[in-house]
């Protein structure tokens, strides 16, 4: 199993798990949608933490699946947006616990939430563009300013935790042995409220944030789309799995696959 879930005294714990980093292949992403919306049915969930065992957070999607059936893309792309929808429609708050690296679908995972907190060892990143493919800037610019986002996105760099809380994408910054500590004292703080206060202070902001965060994605999985089914990113995913530089064609840019609607 890639993941399991544990409840105590109303917070519940989604615990991704899955060597060697974590990332969730087609069965992952559509079995992590379904377990956090459980989650949210609960009315003994007053609060979820979502946190990770082994190096990292999250990897985002297992790309080595989608090298050998490129046809899985849509599948991925649903299992994400369902994943992070139930994230962000959760009825209750949910924190984000990050160590290590945090790329591609962990920064879905984690824009979606309510609440960042990160170990000092922790990276964020959306590494996606080398890998042929686009994907969960919509969750970035729900943590970072436009300008950085934009960095991130065109160059892959990654961006460490201690400057992550300097822009405040992420609430608070822990050494790597507290930082589960940190998330359950949190949690504990949330889950002791009125549980119908809680829920509706999730539904009313999210009701009245200015980005319409899944719209947004759906926009966006779009061009991912686009861009996975050209030459480019066919040559993108070859190197990534053969450990190589990627070769480009410039007139391939001007060739493309499915075209985004919005």
């Amino acid at each position: 199993m890639a993941f399991h879930s544990d409840l105590h005294d109303g917070i519940a714990e989604l615990v991704i798990d899955n060597p060697p980093v974590n990332a969730l292949g087609v069965a992952g992403w559509r079995a992590f949608a379904e377990a956090m919306t459980a989650l949210g049915l609960r009315n003994d969930v007053h609060c979820v933490v979502i946190r990770a065992e082994g190096r990292g957070f999250q990897a985002g999607v297992d790309i080595k699946e989608l090298a050998a059936d490129g046809r899985k893309i849509v599948d991925v792309n649903r299992g994400c947006y369902d994943s992070f929808a139930a994230i962000y429609d959760c009825p209750v708050p949910v924190i984000s616990a990050v160590n290590g690296f945090c790329i591609g679908g962990g920064i879905g995972i984690s824009g979606a939430s309510d609440i960042v907190i990160a170990a000092d060892d922790a990276t964020f990143a959306l590494p996606e563009i080398d890998r042929g493919a686009l994907g969960a800037a919509t969750h970035l610019m729900r943590l970072f300013p436009m300008q950085k986002v934009r960095r991130m996105l065109y160059t892959g760099e990654p961006i460490t935790a201690r400057e992550a809380f300097r822009f405040g994408a992420i609430e608070s910054l822990h050494p790597r042995d507290e930082l589960l500590p940190a998330a359950r004292a949190l949690a504990a703080k949330i889950a002791a409220k009125s549980p119908r206060a809680m829920r509706l202070a999730k539904e009313s902001l999210n009701g009245i944030e200015l980005l319409d965060v899944k719209q947004s994605y759906r926009f966006e999985q779009g061009f991912t789309l686009e861009l996975y089914t050209s030459p480019d990113s066919q040559e993108a995913r070859s190197a990534f799995v053969e450990k190589r530089d990627a070769k480009f064609d410039a007139k391939s840019s001007a060739k493309g696959g499915v075209k985004p609607k919005r």
